[in-house]
């Protein structure tokens, strides 16, 4: 194929790939009340899964929690005319990319597959269920755990009576959705790892070399999405460093076989 050819094979792959997410999109802003009720908004509900379960947790070791009497009394607010409208717009397409992110990524492979060798597109045929798995499961862990916490944190945290919070809806809905796709790229840690041990820019003993330093990193990114308080970052920390951990033991194998190819092609001395 010639580079025009590729340019317009490229510009049909992104052409299904927009038209995915916009599908979507569109399927959720015609829901956008229930969307809204059910899942952007569900953590301002004091029967949100989270707190029940830490309320259970806290009562169960006998200590009184604030999360078995939560309340959010402040509502949120829009200020302009426009911004509902425009929020429940930008919203759809961020939950369109998150449902439709197992079809875009297959289309990025169809795109990418023809350049590969036979043997390189068998070894990679997990490729796009283990990445969206773990996209998914960023998603899940970041709205039914960092979300919560932030949300709760930020709506009882005041510096004086004097102060009342209350928050800009695209503020509220901006919190939402970048924890949202911001927790689950961070979990596309072990597929990152997997492709640069593939072509030789990470080892494992870089990775096990630089431990305390990702982990000091890990440390201040938590203290960045979340809300300033040890348990809090800890909750954080933790996934992401047995991520980190796995990733460790990814590039081991990846380098292992690396190096057992380059022995099998290798000339054999007489």
């Amino acid at each position: 194929m010639s580079f025009l050819e590729h340019l317009e094979e490229l510009r049909w792959h992104v052409i299904r790939s927009f038209s995915a997410i916009f599908i979507v999109a569109i399927f959720m802003f015609v829901y956008i009340k229930t969307v809204f009720d059910q899942v952007l908004l569900a953590h301002l509900k004091p029967d949100f899964a989270t707190y029940k379960f830490f309320c259970k947790v806290f009562s169960g070791m006998g200590i009184d929690s604030s999360f078995c009497n939560i309340q959010f009394k402040q509502t949120l607010q829009a200020l302009n005319p426009t911004q509902q409208l425009m929020t429940a717009i930008w919203s759809s397409l961020i939950l369109g990319f998150i449902v439709a992110f197992p079809y875009v990524l297959w289309e990025v492979w169809r795109f990418i597959s023809p350049g590969l060798l036979e043997s390189e597109r068998k070894k990679s045929r997990g490729f796009i269920f283990w990445t969206s798995f773990l996209f998914f499961l960023g998603i899940l862990f970041s709205y039914y755990v960092i979300i919560p916490m932030s949300v709760y944190f930020f709506y009882n945290f005041s510096i004086g009576d004097a102060v009342v919070n209350n928050f800009k809806l695209d503020a509220y809905i901006g919190l939402v959705t970048n924890t949202l796709i911001g927790v689950a790229v961070f979990f596309e840690l072990p597929i990152v790892i997997f492709f640069l041990s593939k072509i030789g820019l990470i080892t494992p003993d870089f990775l096990r070399k630089y431990r305390k330093h990702a982990l000091v990193v890990v440390l201040v990114l938590a203290a960045i999405i979340t809300p300033p308080d040890i348990a809090s970052q800890i909750i954080v920390a933790v996934p992401i460093m047995i991520l980190y951990e796995i990733s460790i033991y990814i590039s081991k194998f990846v380098i292992k076989k690396e190096q057992q190819k380059n022995v099998e092609k290798s000339p054999r001395v007489q």
